[in-house]
């Protein structure tokens, strides 16, 4: 009998590595746990940029590369010195009445393989919590369940205080204006560290004296400089929303095992049998996937041509009740179709009356109030 492991590398395709699953696409995953199709993906490990290009519809979105060395350079600047700068900032944004350590462990957390990289950081973790100091993890490797299937994340750094608190440090190159950022950008930040915030309990969980702190140190460049800067972000909120969604997502074994014998999803295969593979797996498609998912834009076409309402939004598709497309919201709002005591329906056929009137009223020459 097949393992889990097994069945995911055929989905994938034999020859074809495990794209990695990280913080930010966990937090999108988290965000429409409905969505069979993104969980199985991204628990299989299929590149969806690869697959979406394959399939004739390539992700719009993505970090330009001058956008991610200018990244990489001003995380190594904030890191410098053995992260003095970094654990200055954070005491003096998180406050606890502590002077700035002049220096701080930074642990080597090299390891083969993300599980080895994952089993050295959370030693790390426990050791620096016992030894009762400073400690730096730059880059440490988190392991979480997700859909039954473990993901491995990476955060730019987490920070050991002398009390056994973790603190998650995120670094970003997009600037702090005035001592605030833009609000969308924080608001990413904030999911994506309470992703990490989830993993980190895990461990804290078994160690003791550990404590995971729930305020994050957002660290960006100072206006437009390249001088970093810093805020503290409270991801309560997020942290218990991630938990939730992602308690709620069906188990990746359990979408496989409904998936006709010889479903894959390698990109050798040609467009035709990518688009077959990709159509046996249900999806949630709502306008928000199109700013988190790289097959957004397949599923926004699909949806459309079945003219269904989930293409409109959630809160319309809410509204609606047990109309699901298009075709029927208008047959219902004609006449044509659907029960009058509905209410849905009613509001509908009141919505087409006043309509009809409005434009009756501007036609004639007549004032519409």
């Amino acid at each position: 009998m097949r393992t889990l492991r097994q069945r995911l590398a055929e989905l994938r395709g034999p020859s074809v590595a495990p794209h990695p699953l990280d913080a930010r696409a966990l937090a999108a995953l988290a965000a429409n746990p409905g969505c069979k199709r993104r969980a199985l993906l991204d628990g299989a490990g299929v590149d969806k940029a690869v697959l979406a290009t394959a399939l004739g519809s390539p992700a719009a979105f993505g970090q330009s590369q001058f956008a991610f060395v200018r990244g990489n350079a001003f995380e190594a600047k904030v890191k410098a010195d053995g992260g003095t700068e970094l654990l200055r900032l954070l005491v003096e944004r998180l406050g606890g009445g502590t002077e700035a350590p002049a220096a701080a462990v930074v642990p080597d957390l090299t390891a083969a393989g993300p599980e080895g990289r994952a089993a050295r950081t959370a030693l790390a973790l426990r050791e620096a919590t016992a030894a009762g100091g400073w400690a730096l993890l730059d880059h440490p490797m988190l392991a979480l369940e997700v859909a039954g299937s473990p993901a491995y994340l990476e955060p730019d750094a987490v920070v050991v205080h002398p009390d056994g608190t973790w603190t998650v440090v995120e670094i970003k190159s997009f600037p702090m204006v005035d001592g605030s950022a833009d609000a969308s950008k924080v608001g990413a930040a904030a999911r994506q560290s309470a992703v990490y915030v989830l993993a980190l309990e895990r461990i804290a969980a078994v160690t003791e004296g550990a404590r995971v702190g729930h305020r994050v140190l957002l660290v960006c460049p100072k206006d437009f400089s390249n001088l970093p800067t810093a805020s503290v972000v409270d991801v309560r909120k997020q942290r218990a929303v991630t938990d939730r969604q992602l308690t709620r997502l069906t188990r990746v074994e359990d979408i496989a095992a409904a998936l006709p014998e010889g479903t894959t999803f390698d990109p050798g295969c040609s467009p035709e049998a990518l688009g077959t593979a990709v159509e046996a797996v249900p999806a949630a498609y709502a306008p928000e996937c199109l700013a988190a998912c790289e097959l957004a834009f397949h599923c926004r076409a699909k949806s459309r041509a079945e003219g269904a309402v989930e293409s409109l939004g959630r809160s319309v598709r809410g509204e609606l009740g047990g109309l699901t497309t298009v075709a029927g919201v208008l047959a219902a709002a004609a006449g044509k179709e659907g029960d009058p005591a509905d209410p849905t329906v009613a509001a509908l056929r009141r919505a087409a009356a006043l309509r009809a009137e409005a434009l009756a009223g501007v036609s004639g020459g007549v004032p519409c109030h």
